[in-house]
């Protein structure tokens, strides 16, 4: 069993017994996956007591876990704390036991059924600009600073503690995208990322959420690739476009 959900920015309690009894029947062969913005991988330099307790939460659930990456991960421990591995075709890294961050740009093989996916999205809260640490005294001025413009209603990040540039794709990412989808011809089963293609973005945000890198990459892809589904978070939405792109937040589906 494989089943999909949106973002979880580490609140896991749509994975409580409660509200998801599916899991009385699954194992850790089953699966469900985020499409983005996990946020279990936050803590600035090191897991806290929080962080600590909610990925064991996890840990102990009787399913695996897989996400790809969206932009609120803190990426520089998500790319130095944990091990990369092989696995089901791709590369993932190794979060606990049952939880894997799915790699950008590779072809995972899940119960017979082929996968390509591809994390990241820009940051839409970041308006008034991203605060460097190095660009003041200490640590608490630019806490003060940032405290006193978000209550004026900035909407302001900090780099490396809430906003991370490789939120966005590397080249050699995209280009690692297309040789592994070369490998297959083209087509697979499903896709999963964090935001859409362009093309998908502008009809869902009538013109909003403008075009970056990331999303024009992922409309080249789309119109190349042969794919039964689409499957994307980061809109904080429920959405069916097309029947072939699907935006999921707090749902949890079945799709395999």
């Amino acid at each position: 069993m494989i089943y999909i959900t949106g973002d979880t920015h580490a609140n896991f309690n749509r994975f409580s017994t409660k509200n998801f009894p599916e899991q009385k029947e699954m194992t850790k062969d089953d699966s469900v996956i985020i499409c983005g913005d996990f946020g279990g991988i936050w803590n600035y330099l090191y897991s806290d007591k929080t962080e600590t307790y909610w990925l064991k939460w996890l840990e102990d659930k009787p399913f695996t876990i897989l996400f790809v990456d969206g932009n609120h991960e803190n990426f520089d421990r998500l790319s130095k704390e944990f091990k990369v591995v092989n696995y089901h075709g791709g590369k993932a890294h190794r979060i606990r036991s049952n939880i894997y961050h799915l790699m950008r740009g590779y072809v995972f093989e899940f119960e017979g059924k082929k996968f390509f996916t591809f994390g990241g999205a820009s940051s839409h809260d970041i308006q008034d600009g991203i605060l460097k640490i190095e660009d003041y005294s200490t640590l608490s001025d630019l806490v003060k600073d940032y405290n006193t413009r978000t209550r004026a209603g900035q909407m302001l990040r900090i780099d490396h503690i809430s906003w991370w540039e490789k939120e966005l794709p590397s080249y050699y990412e995209m280009q690692r995208g297309r040789r592994e989808l070369e490998k297959v011809n083209y087509e697979v089963d499903y896709v999963i990322t964090h935001c859409a293609p362009q093309d998908i973005v502008s009809y869902i945000s009538h013109g909003y959420y403008k075009p970056d890198i990331l999303t024009m990459y992922l409309g080249e892809i789309a119109r190349e690739l042969k794919f039964t589904k689409w499957y994307f978070g980061h809109y904080h939405n429920e959405q069916a476009i097309m029947d072939k792109f699907i935006l999921h937040y707090n749902r949890i589906e079945r799709i395999v």
